[in-house]
């Protein structure tokens, strides 16, 4: 099994076919098929149900690309750790909620970049549960996501990093004496359900029986409070983001006496071999 070999794994995964995968990396169709069954015989386990027009990982195809794209990682980072001594240094693939993008998190990138200028990180943003799959299949190293609605697998674990309280904002001038009110009085707009923050949201509509009209379901803040100031209905958001400039002159109440909070956390697999770059990244993320 070789590096080269991994390589066009890897490369059959991302393009679909042996032959797509070839013309990537320089091989015929052929020339691919061996490799595979090279890898196959090696790892004594077939990789691809090949009875379709194109090639499909089965079980063991989907963990050998989840190991192959960590190896084939480490080893390509291999000289600049070599160079950088004990110093923190290396690519971490990170993923992150879109909130958190323009919230704390530019901030903390900033200072992981000042203390450990070796580091890399390369960020791919998503839901939550997105992320945290990509984390389990070994294609993220970490991820930032709001608290889990269910039980991770047990390879996984979530450390929180930051705590926020939601709040409502409505169009401004709107009238009502609380959250229940300008709720029930405008039509919602939803923060995705699909996000656990958004199914959390939902929960909590549910459990103290508000009475929403269906207005808008979408996945950015700076969209939710541009419609709000429209005049197109009422959101319940992350507290904060009444510091926006697309908030300016909103109606904002805390949501729930006391606000209910969402919180913030990275998803990552312990034991991973990329702990250290992860525990640097945890360390500028943790409040001080």
């Amino acid at each position: 099994m070789t590096i080269r070999a991994l390589r066009t794994l890897l490369a059959i995964e991302r393009h679909g076919s042996f032959a797509a995968a070839g013309k990537a990396v320089g091989l015929s169709t052929s020339a691919v098929s061996l490799q595979v069954r090279d890898l196959e015989r090696h790892l004594q386990a077939t990789l691809f149900d090949r009875a379709g027009r194109l090639p499909r990982l089965t079980t063991a195809g989907h963990a050998a690309i989840a190991r192959a794209r960590e190896i084939v990682r480490l080893y390509d980072e291999l000289p600049a750790s070599l160079a950088a001594g004990d110093a923190i240094a290396g690519t971490l693939m990170l993923g992150a909620i879109p909130t958190t993008l323009t919230g704390f998190l530019p901030e903390a990138l900033g200072r992981l970049h000042r203390r450990h200028p070796r580091l890399r990180v390369r960020l791919v943003a998503g839901l939550s549960a997105e992320l945290a799959a990509g984390v389990e299949r070994g294609e993220l190293d970490a991820a930032l996501t709001t608290e889990p609605m269910e039980r991770l697998p047990p390879d996984l674990a979530w450390t929180e990093v930051s705590r926020e309280k939601l709040a409502v904002i409505a169009p401004p001038g709107a009238r009502g004496r609380d959250d229940k009110a300008l709720l029930e009085s405008h039509p919602l707009i939803r923060f995705n359900r699909r996000a656990w923050a958004g199914r959390l949201i939902d929960a909590e509509l549910r459990r103290r029986g508000i009475a929403v009209v269906e207005g808008m379901e979408l996945d950015s803040l700076e969209a939710i409070a541009r419609m709000v100031k429209r005049g197109l209905g009422a959101s319940v958001v992350p507290a904060r983001l009444a510091a926006l400039p697309e908030a300016k002159g909103l109606r904002v109440v805390p949501f729930g006496k006391p606000p209910l909070v969402r919180t913030v956390g990275l998803v990552s697999r312990p034991g991973s071999p990329r702990a250290p770059l992860i525990e640097a990244l945890l360390a500028t993320l943790r409040p001080t």
